[in-house]
């Protein structure tokens, strides 16, 4: 376009070089004999020229200004139509819903989500969604999920993620497996590629972007058991100092005190959210279970005085990793935990100080620095 536009602005400025610049036409041929041939026609065709042997050929003071206005206006008004083409096929294409083969019928759902169920679909194999779809959310992190698009049927909508072969944490910690899959450095994996995901929203979004709702079942993993938060229907943008004024929402187990009790939002109340997780990860336990049916436990409030005795930490530790883990790196994890867990915000680590503890616990082929010996 730019091409197009510097050509058609040279040809014009050649015509306007002949019609107004006060030289003869046998002195301008001479000096540029590729635009001679334009001169000549317009002198044939053109109105109002006097022809005279030896007599220099101009045109009238308002007629050259008319002809100037009409090339200029004609020349801006073909680029702005091309232009206005083009903004309305970018328009149409972008707005083009995703095809979804398989529908969304209940033998296809996979999951529940804070506002509507998830659903297992595979896209036509000519849609590019890339193209197709303008994207929803600026978040973009390897360790956050990633967005495909929309689509639509009949009268709903519908978002379209990646799918994530191995569910969600939850299943794998508290499902039919218990656990089994997950060895102590996949689990190290799995809460540092959260903390990743956790800090690259606390750090890198401006503003910063507080989860709001993180828990083991809005942590998904592929099938290499990568880590990525999910669900976002609870995110905010909030200020460094957090906010008031903001609805409590969030889930029983995760939501930290001051959240729940006066209202206080800051990146703190997820580095709660992510001890909790972190605490599922070592003990193998629901972040709230029932001690009867009319009473609960949390999970926090049950570990507390075991994971800061060193006699008792290694016998609630979850019976899949017992044997497996180095108890120096289990008295690591506990105390990270704790820290994160505490009743008081400003006690809590931030979750850049949580990765950076993490990373020397995971494996080097795992993403961290710890290099295992044979």
């Amino acid at each position: 376009m730019k091409k197009v536009i510097h050509l058609q602005f040279l040809f014009l400025a050649k015509i306007f070089a002949t019609q107004f610049l006060p030289l003869s036409s046998s002195s301008f041929a001479a000096s540029n004999p590729s635009i001679a041939p334009v001169y000549t026609s317009m002198t044939t065709f053109s109105p109002g020229i006097l022809m005279g042997s030896g007599q220099e050929h101009r045109l009238d003071a308002h007629k050259k200004l008319l002809i100037g206005v009409i090339i200029s206006s004609s020349s801006l008004g073909i680029i702005i139509l091309i232009c206005f083409g083009f903004w309305i096929y970018c328009r149409k294409k972008a707005s083009k819903p995703i095809k979804i083969s398989g529908g969304f019928k209940d033998s296809n759902v996979i999951g529940q989500g804070g506002f509507g169920c998830v659903y297992k679909a595979s896209l036509d194999s000519n849609t590019k969604a890339a193209n197709e779809v303008e994207l929803l959310s600026k978040i973009q992190h390897s360790n956050i999920i990633s967005l495909l698009g929309s689509a639509s049927e009949i009268s709903s909508s519908f978002i379209v993620y990646e799918l994530m072969e191995k569910g969600s944490l939850d299943d794998q910690l508290h499902g039919p497996s218990c656990g089994s899959a997950l060895t102590w450095h996949m689990r190290m994996k799995i809460a540092l590629d959260t903390a990743r995901g956790l800090e690259y929203l606390h750090e890198h979004c401006h503003p910063p972007v507080i989860h709001r709702d993180l828990k083991s079942s809005n942590i998904l993993l592929d099938s290499s058991f990568n880590a990525k938060i999910s669900d976002f229907g609870l995110a905010v943008s909030v200020g460094v100092h957090g906010s008031n004024n903001i609805k409590l929402s969030g889930t029983l187990g995760y939501v930290a005190p001051e959240y729940l009790l006066d209202g206080k939002l800051t990146d703190k109340s997820d580095v709660y959210a992510f001890g909790v997780v972190l605490l599922e990860l070592l003990l193998g336990r629901r972040p709230v279970e029932k001690l009867s049916p009319s009473q609960c436990q949390s999970l926090v409030t049950w570990a507390m005085p075991q994971l800061t005795d060193r006699s008792k930490l290694p016998n609630i530790v979850d019976p899949v990793i017992k044997d497996t883990m180095d108890l120096k790196h289990l008295y690591q994890v506990a105390a990270m935990a704790v820290l994160c867990v505490q009743p008081e915000p400003s006690y809590r680590p931030l979750i850049t100080d949580v990765l950076h503890s993490l990373v020397p616990l995971v494996p080097v082929e795992l993403g961290g620095t710890l290099r295992l010996t044979r």
